[in-house]
């Protein structure tokens, strides 16, 4: 028999008008044959046609997204604990509405919706606080808006995008990484970038964070959604480009390419981009960090990344690198910070559920204008407070080796893992040392 809404049916019987719901009902269900259904019938769809549909039968709609979750246990060289958390604001749990119609043809517009939804950010988690706020929306439960723009695409000329959307160097050099293991292993400090380090003397806490301490989150120099203008080229022979524009000001360039070589039988990604965010000034007043931006404000950032893969193996290797210009007149040292990223293992096919990536990761992130103070104390509701002698222009450098393997599930879209990360900090205060930081992480992404 033929589904109907319980709302339609409602609408339907009032609709129906005289029908008697005394003793004539049990004989009305009884009657199943002739016509007795068929002004049922037309009137449900009648009701149908009135209601809202996928899209409007002119601009599609299609829902995707995935939801991830890691458990991770970490010492910090004094405690040790266990959390739950999502996997970082960019890469937790979300769902993305987008959807096209053709003007013409080879034209096209369309629009994405991309919202996350957060219980515990791991950006923002650290010893005092549990479950991170979200970076979108402040409150540990909640969600936000990621991305949410427009485009006009043409097969020829490329796609022009407005509003809040990833611009062209976003992640540039990270999402070349094809091995699967790009989740759980990259350059961004997201599970530990807002622990504070300890001093190994006495145990005493620092203001320094693990993701300061090597400036930009590590690698993460440009790593959210704005709002601008972006333009994407057609891709030729492998080969695109891409530029965006956003507010108070910045733009960036990037060029990406992605190809096999079949006389080697290896398939490669490389990816490259320069981005530019302005000096500006509230009333006359510099400041060192925009408000639209990831990046420091008066600075130029250049990232590239590259992948190699030998397919019949499944060997692979991706690094990274990262150099960040800061404005000499917004920090005390302007010194050049870097960052290195080296990933390589195997994407190995040894059981029906997928692929099994087997992978060694080493990284070293180096903030040449760091300051911090060499012990603190903590106020009830968790800020640091200064409780030592400040120390300014400080250089300060994280170094990061792990192992990891991932279970890719094809049967479900979903990749389970399990990791092992040691964290170490230098810096050039004379006496100042901090402990080690170590952790392993398991968890899991499925996507829809």
């Amino acid at each position: 028999m033929r589904k109907y809404s319980l709302s339609a049916l409602v609408a339907a019987g009032l609709l129906a008008g005289g029908m008697s719901i005394s003793s004539s009902t049990s004989a009305f269900a009884a009657d199943l044959g002739g016509n007795c259904c068929a002004d049922l019938e037309e009137r449900i769809a009648e009701l149908e046609a009135t209601t809202a549909r996928k899209g409007n039968r002119k601009v599609s709609l299609t829902v995707s997204g995935w939801v991830g979750q890691q458990v991770m246990w970490w010492d910090d060289g004094e405690e040790q604990n266990v959390y739950v958390h999502d996997l970082g604001t960019t890469l937790g749990s979300h769902v993305k509405f987008t959807g096209q119609a053709t003007i013409v043809p080879g034209w096209s517009a369309g629009y994405v919706l991309h919202l996350e939804a957060m219980g515990s950010d791991s950006l923002t988690q650290n010893q005092f606080i549990v479950d991170g706020p979200s970076v979108l929306t402040g409150t540990p439960n909640g969600v936000g808006t990621l991305q949410s723009f427009w485009f006009i695409k043409s097969d020829e000329w490329g796609k022009v995008s407005v509003g809040k959307q990833s611009q062209a160097s976003d992640n540039t050099a990270i999402l070349v990484d094809g091995s699967g293991s790009l989740v759980p292993a990259n350059w961004v400090s997201f599970d530990v970038n807002s622990f504070f380090l300890r001093n190994s003397a006495n145990g005493a806490f620092t203001t320094l964070q693990w993701g300061a301490a090597g400036g930009c989150v590590w690698g993460d120099c440009n790593g959210l959604p704005t709002n601008s203008v972006r333009y994407d080229s057609p891709t030729w022979g492998g080969f695109s480009v891409s530029a965006s524009w956003g507010e108070d000001d910045f733009w960036d360039v990037a060029a990406r390419y992605a190809g096999e070589w079949p006389e080697h039988q290896i398939k490669v990604s490389v990816a490259a981009a320069f981005s530019h965010v302005s000096d500006f000034s509230n009333f006359g007043i510099p400041v060192s960090v925009s408000v639209n931006t990831a990046q420091p404000a008066g600075s130029d950032y250049f990232q590239i990344g590259a992948y190699a893969e030998h397919i019949p193996t499944g060997l692979f290797i991706y690094g990274a690198y990262g150099h960040l210009d800061p404005d000499s007149d917004l920090v005390t040292n302007d010194s050049a910070n870097n960052t290195w990223y080296l990933k390589a293992g195997l994407r190995s096919h040894c059981n029906p559920l997928g692929h099994t990536v087997f992978y060694g990761e080493y990284l070293k992130a180096e903030n040449n204008n760091a300051s911090f103070f060499t012990d603190a104390t903590f106020a009830s509701d968790g800020t640091a407070t200064n409780n030592g002698v400040a120390v300014s222009g400080a250089e300060t450098e994280v170094r990061v080796w792990g192992l990891g393997v991932v279970q890719e599930i094809d049967a479900a879209a979903m990749s389970v893992w399990v990791k092992y990360r040691h964290l170490s900090e230098s810096d050039n205060v004379p006496g100042f040392n901090t402990d080690n930081f170590n952790y392993v992480g398991t968890g899991a992404l499925i996507n829809f």
